[in-house]
């Protein structure tokens, strides 16, 4: 953790936090003076809300400043900003601020428009002859589109352009990106519909270079930063920020972390800003001196209460954007900023202008903007309270819920017209909420013991189950669902289901209760409205509202790619057909590996051990239904590893089984039982055989396997009438992400028996691994050594 101060004046705050001189003067609220406030209290409750939130969030790095007019009283970092954890996050990390962008590139456009260079009424086309995107189907004229729709979000744009989008790793010229628009057609009339649009402000920024003679991020570092003295921020990484910069990183809808991609977005006005918090503080400070700076101004006190007046629709309604400012209400006050998410990366802005307060926080986790703002609006409430010699407002903070009380709630859930649907899932010691756009997780909050929402995405919404059964969810009551296996999802969207786009960034088409949904940006859920087999609509809500998904089918009648919101989407062949085995290619024959195995000795293990006592399944239950693969060349590798097709596994786990298969029984399922006992040396050449990149999937030799111990076991269900395997998202000893508990993908009915498995097995003591829905470890495996004895030495 470090700090960062900006004056005297702050160091003099700073140092009086530390030596518990405890006042200072918080500035005037509409011109009167305020008594001294105690501002190492207030500071030390910040910092304990922050470190709570970055501990139980995880957030790798988090950095943080808060502004009283023109003072920056407090910045600091928490966390790393590096993946080894060796340089601690400060004031002065560097952090992509996404679009948080736009308010310095429409900054830069209401310059112009001051200087009489632009009119914001003016049709594009003025100042963009090229511009060409095509009308809404029966014949409104797309030149209706002025720079003051473009910036308040009312242009009828598309969200993303075809080049350059979100999504684009091709790192194209804003001029490319711009011009892709002219294939796209408006989504509403121009002013009649706020809709968020990155597309938008691409289009603002080549407005901007329009009338220049040096580049968008060339004239806003001369016209804004330089005044300002933001030595840290920049639309392109450079010397100065390199170093300071934070790794980025992603998180996604079934659990995983990976390190965020790095490359500029096409639409760059709208999202490439590099920045530190302490340069941001001093922007919120420039707010607050009505555009005025050392040198000059920028832009004149008019000009800023006009992008900060929010839009109004035909009815007066605000629209909740000004000129590129966000205009919000933070308990009576108004609110004004811009939020920032890009790949790795969370910003929140926020600023009180009648009371001049701000706050900016920024995280190197993507998606976490609910936490952030969270925390930004609890340092503002903290200010005020301070101005008005009020008590300090409590935060509410959660633990996780009890195992058995969360069990009571999961389950799926639905109101009578099957409009509204949710999931609780319980999975390793969390509970997680899946209803409308996102994944929830519940935690119980420590006061009032009350289930609710609590996540890196929002906070706050009550979860209970009542006394008649229903979940309720805030006023919304949902009827817990029998439980029963979902129906097959139609044969119509059988080839459109599956994994398109890019490593970085991947679309998943699913199916959810006869519904196609849409995953997109790892974590926005949408359900997806059906025009014809191979045309859907998005919701009118959330971040594609209005636009749609149109699915290219090959000969099999399999997707190939789908245009979903003017993005192409290419299929992603993403692990095997249904039935058919996954397979590498061995980094040497097997043959060429046992010998070498055979030979070595398991890693010595000290400590007490339990006598193994390794027990057949089939001799405790002869119905229980073996398919040992690895005694077939029918395996990942595709040779044979065992001389005979046998399942073995220490008794108490064994007996713990057994009880599986039974409960299952009356369901008309049972277990079919892929793997078991794995001698060491099985182990070994599977690891030797394995290419780096898939290992994940096997077992380090060098530290045994819990099969080597008897106490993990590879399984599915199989349907007793018909002695067929139930089908899965996977199939077994798939390396890909489908092989993931919480993979999303697939149709309702496999997720469903993927989870009946899973929770069937827990109640007997199993965990699942967390990357194979098939491999289940048994409580006690710590208590067994690793063996390595053949299944024919066990039976002598």
């Amino acid at each position: 953790m470090g700090y960062h101060m900006l004056s005297p004046w702050t160091m003099y705050l700073f140092l009086s936090f530390f030596l518990l001189i405890p006042h200072m003067d918080l500035q005037r609220v509409a011109g009167q003076q305020r008594e001294a406030v105690d501002t190492s209290a207030m500071l030390e409750r910040l910092r304990d809300v922050i470190e709570y939130e970055v501990q139980q969030k995880q957030l790798p790095a988090l950095s943080i400043a808060i502004i009283d007019d023109q003072a920056t009283i407090w910045s600091a970092g928490f966390g790393y900003q590096d993946a080894d954890k060796k340089i601690q996050a400060t004031a002065k990390t560097v952090y992509r601020v996404g679009s948080v962008s736009k308010l310095f590139t429409d900054i830069g456009v209401m310059r112009l428009v001051e200087e009489g260079k632009l009119e914001l009424d003016e049709p594009v086309q003025r100042y963009l002859p090229n511009f060409g995107v095509q009308g809404i189907p029966g014949g409104l004229d797309s030149a209706a589109i002025t720079l003051r729709q473009l910036m308040s979000h009312r242009s009828g744009l598309v969200r993303e352009t075809p080049v350059g989008n979100y999504f684009d790793p091709t790192e194209p010229t804003l001029q490319a990106t711009v011009a892709s628009l002219n294939q796209t057609t408006l989504v509403y009339p121009p002013g009649t519909h706020t809709k968020y649009s990155n597309a938008a402000v691409a289009v603002v920024g080549a407005v901007l270079e329009s009338q220049l003679s040096e580049s968008h991020p060339q004239r806003i570092h001369r016209t804004i930063f330089e005044p300002l003295q933001m030595q840290s921020s920049s639309f392109v990484v450079n010397a100065a920020i390199a170093p300071h910069l934070a790794m980025g990183w992603m998180h996604t809808y079934d659990g995983r972390r990976f390190p965020a991609p790095t490359f500029p977005l096409g639409t760059g006005p709208a999202g490439n800003l590099y920045s530190s918090v302490d340069d941001l503080a001093k922007f919120v400070s420039w707010l607050f001196r009505d555009g005025q700076t050392d040198s000059g101004r920028i832009v004149t006190a008019e000009t800023l209460q006009l992008m900060m007046q929010p839009i109004r629709d035909a009815v007066g309604k605000s629209q909740g954007f000004g000129l590129g400012f966000h205009v919000q209400n933070l308990d009576g006050q108004v609110k004004v900023g811009h939020g920032g998410a890009i790949y790795g990366f969370s910003t929140q802005l926020e600023a009180l202008p009648e009371r001049r307060l701000g706050v900016v926080v920024a995280t190197s986790l993507d998606g976490a903007n609910g936490v952030l703002e969270r925390i930004a609006n609890y340092a503002l409430q903290l200010m005020m309270a301070g101005q008005d010699g009020k008590p300090w407002p409590d935060y509410r903070r959660t633990v996780a819920v009890a195992a058995e009380r969360g069990k009571e709630i999961v389950g799926h859930y639905s109101d009578v017209a099957g409009t509204q649907s949710a999931q609780v899932v319980q999975f390793n010691e969390e509970l997680y909420l899946q209803h409308g756009t996102y994944r929830h997780t519940l935690r119980s909050a420590v006061n009032s013991g009350e289930i609710v929402i609590d996540d890196v995405i929002a906070f706050g919404t009550p979860v209970q189950l009542s006394d008649n059964g229903q979940l309720q969810l805030g006023a919304l009551k949902l009827n817990r669902l029998p439980k029963t296996p979902p129906a097959e999802a139609p044969a119509r969207w059988q080839g459109l289901i599956g994994e398109y786009g890019w490593d970085h960034n991947t679309l998943y088409i699913l199916e959810d209760h006869g519904k196609l949904y849409a995953l997109i940006e790892w974590f926005y859920y949408y359900p997806l409205r059906e025009i014809d087999e191979n045309h859907f609509a998005f919701p009118d809500y959330g971040l594609y509202h209005g636009e749609d998904l149109r699915f290219t089918r090959g000969d099999n009648g399999d997707a190939t790619q789908v245009l979903a919101a003017q993005v192409l989407f290419q299929r992603r062949e993403v692990g095997t057909r249904d039935g058919e085995t996954f397979r590498i290619e061995p980094l040497q024959p097997i043959d060429t590996l046992r010998a070498p195995a055979l030979a070595a000795t398991p890693p010595r293990e000290t400590g007490e051990f339990r006598e193994s006592e390794l027990a057949e399944l089939v001799e405790l239950d002869p119905t229980i239904k073996l398919d040992i693969r690895y005694a077939t060349t029918n395996n990942f590798t595709g040779a044979v590893f065992y001389k005979q097709p046998r399942a073995f596994l220490q008794r108490p786990a064994a007996a713990a089984v057994v009880r599986v298969h039974e409960r299952l029984q009356p369901a008309g399922l049972g277990l079919l039982i892929h793997d078991a006992y794995r001698p060491w040396h099985v182990t070994k050449m599977f690891w030797d055989a394995t290419p780096e990149a898939m290992r994940t999937f096997v077992a380090n030799p060098a530290n045994g396997s819990r099969h080597n111990r008897g106490c993990a076991v590879d399984l599915t269900l199989f349907d007793l009438a018909s002695g067929l395997p139930v089908q899965m998202v996977s199939g077994y000893d798939e390396f890909s992400n489908r092989a993931f508990p919480l993979y999303p993908g697939g149709t309702a009915r496999q997720r469903w028996y993927r989870e009946l498995l899973r929770q069937a097995m827990e109640a007997e003591s199993f965990s699942v691994y967390e990357f194979e829905w098939w491999h289940f470890d048994y409580q006690d495996w710590k208590k067994y050594p690793l063996n390595n004895q053949t299944f024919e030495e066990l039976s002598q």
